[in-house]
């Protein structure tokens, strides 16, 4: 029962050329903030398909958890950039949670999969799709304007990047 997503990037060639230009460091410092800025696209949808499921007689808001973290692990294990996207709080109540306006929302869960009495209301998996290509554009646009401004500098600087 996996979903699966297929993905074709067209017209990234002066991005793939300008990599090839540029070192590592350069690479990873513009990468992750075009990353996180495209993953915020994400964030934000995931905000508002919330606030459409969030039980408002309740201090408990889905859309207040939902946040993007770095993914250090997957980078010291392959020098990849990534960045988790989802719910925060995990799936378990603690004994005793706190009830505030930051109170774990472990049934989040039982709102995107859905229950055998329950059908599913997707919020991160239809934010993910409905957000992609907007989400690989911006991407690939801070990408290249990042890189650009490095070789720039590093130009300015006498220093071939």
């Amino acid at each position: 029962m996996a979903d699966g997503v297929e993905v074709k990037l067209d017209g990234l060639d002066s991005l793939l050329g300008k990599l090839a230009e540029i070192g590592d460091d350069l690479k990873r410092k513009s990468g992750r903030a075009a990353l996180r800025k495209a993953g915020n696209i994400i964030v934000t949808q995931i905000k508002n398909n919330a606030l459409r499921l969030d039980d408002t007689h309740t201090a408990r808001s889905i859309a207040d958890n939902a946040a993007q973290r770095w993914n250090g692990k997957v980078f010291k294990q392959t020098g990849d950039l990534a960045f988790r996207i989802g719910i925060l709080q995990g799936a378990v109540l603690k004994k005793k949670p706190s009830l505030g306006k930051d109170a774990p929302t472990p049934h989040w869960r039982l709102l995107e999969f859905g229950t055998e009495n329950m059908a599913s209301k997707p919020l991160v998996r239809a934010a993910a799709t409905s957000r992609m290509n907007e989400t690989f554009n911006t991407f690939a646009n801070e990408y290249e304007i990042g890189i650009d401004r490095a070789i720039k500098r590093a130009q300015k600087k006498g220093v071939k990047p």
